[in-house]
């Protein structure tokens, strides 16, 4: 998720795990795994993903950190949130209402906070 912006996002130093012997990770793998490592991550993620103004790519990071957290039936659990409704509201047409957005962000351990410009 390139941002157009020109501002400059605070990135996590940390590299991603690499391949076990003998084997690959895929992409979605290695990313859910570096997601999983460290909180800051998600936020990193999330905070790029604000930067392309695109809400569907807001909601496709916000669906990966749900899958690294234990997947939507988690989070459905962790919300008490519908959990056919939290597969439509991850998805890159996903719309949510504040009142579904913050129980979210809380059940994978993030916040909304908002800042001046």
């Amino acid at each position: 998720m390139p941002s157009n912006s020109g501002k400059t996002t605070k990135r996590a130093t940390t590299s991603r795990p690499s391949a076990p012997a003998g084997g690959s990770v895929s992409h979605r793998e290695s990313t859910l795994a570096w997601l999983q490592s460290d909180a800051s991550h998600a936020a990193a993620l999330l905070e790029a993903a604000l930067e392309t103004a695109d809400a569907g790519d807001f909601m496709a990071a916000l669906r990966l950190i749900a899958d690294a957290r234990g997947g939507v039936t988690q989070i459905a659990e962790d919300t008490g949130l519908n959990r056919e409704t939290l597969y439509r509201t991850l998805s890159k047409k996903g719309n949510p209402q504040l009142s579904s957005l913050l129980p979210i962000l809380r059940a994978t351990g993030l916040r909304l906070s908002i800042e001046a410009i």
